[in-house]
């Protein structure tokens, strides 16, 4: 890519994608946001496109057989190991976009479907337990005055409001960490359910399957969202909606550069300098 295609986009044309952007928010965006503001203009407000990474596909793949075994448990029709092994064959084939593989693909294959099947051999979820919803998706208008609206999809819902998000991963999880990590996403889907149903959940599983040479499932229960992970959330919100507004696009060099699917564009990067014009002007 050139130097040239980094150039500050249009005005016109990011202002309508900011506006748009900040019109409407997810977990994703405003996780993506607070990593680095310069990755969010890349992915968000450029749109620049990049293969999926084989590890993003691998979690894909995971969560499309997780979500055909909700939804037969939740129509209550009777599946196999070998159906699932089928959906994910089929999914596996079918990519939604190209894939760029670090390792082989075929050891990363094997490695998804075992732990995929581990999964399901060794799932803590009754095999007859029906699901109060699986892939639902939600919005709400959050309260404060001019904030955006709220989107989001939970993967799954259990009898009395347990909301479950399946994981993959490469290591052990540990829980203090992981609940922090996603105490974001949770709050969002904490939230969307209680708008929802006008209920509150009664708490949150983190499912992982653990990619290991021996496949494992770690469950990390989560508490229900507080009044203060609430006010941690608006704020978030807030900083969200500042920086948009501000036009805040710089990068946060940090540890997970290397994996950065931006990462080349970002070492090209020449600064905002129409922004700084237009406050030099002002």
């Amino acid at each position: 890519m050139s130097l040239a295609a980094l150039a500050p986009a249009p005005t016109d044309s990011v202002a309508a994608k900011v506006t748009e952007l900040a019109g409407q928010v997810s977990a994703s965006r405003l996780n993506c946001f607070h990593q680095c503001r310069l990755k969010f203009f890349f992915r968000y407000v450029a749109q620049i496109q990049r293969p999926t990474s084989g590890a993003l596909h691998v979690g894909k793949i995971v969560h499309a057989v997780l979500q055909a075994w909700n939804l037969a448990r939740w129509r209550q029709e009777p599946k196999t190991l070998e159906d699932f092994q089928g959906v994910f064959e089929h999914e596996w084939s079918h990519p939604e976009s190209p894939v760029k593989w670090k390792d082989d693909e075929s050891d990363q294959k094997a490695t998804a479907w075992k732990a995929t099947e581990t999964y399901l051999r060794e799932s803590p979820i009754p095999q007859d337990e029906k699901p109060l919803g699986v892939e639902v998706r939600a919005e709400m208008d959050l309260v404060h005055p001019g904030f955006p609206k709220l989107v989001g999809v939970l993967d799954l819902v259990r009898p009395g409001g347990l909301i479950v998000d399946f994981k993959t991963t490469g290591t052990t999880p540990q829980a203090e960490r992981t609940i922090h990590q996603n105490e974001l996403q949770l709050t969002c889907y904490g939230l969307l359910y209680r708008e929802a149903t006008g209920e509150r959940e009664i708490g949150f599983e983190l499912h992982h399957l653990v990619k290991l040479k021996t496949p494992k499932v770690v469950v990390v229960p989560v508490k229900p969202v507080t009044p203060v992970q609430e006010k941690r959330f608006y704020r978030a919100v807030e900083s969200y909606l500042d920086g948009l507004e501000r036009r805040d696009f710089v990068p946060s060099p940090g540890m997970g550069c290397l994996s950065c699917e931006y990462f080349g564009e970002c070492r090209k990067w020449q600064g905002d300098a129409q922004r700084f014009e237009e406050r030099k002007a002002a």
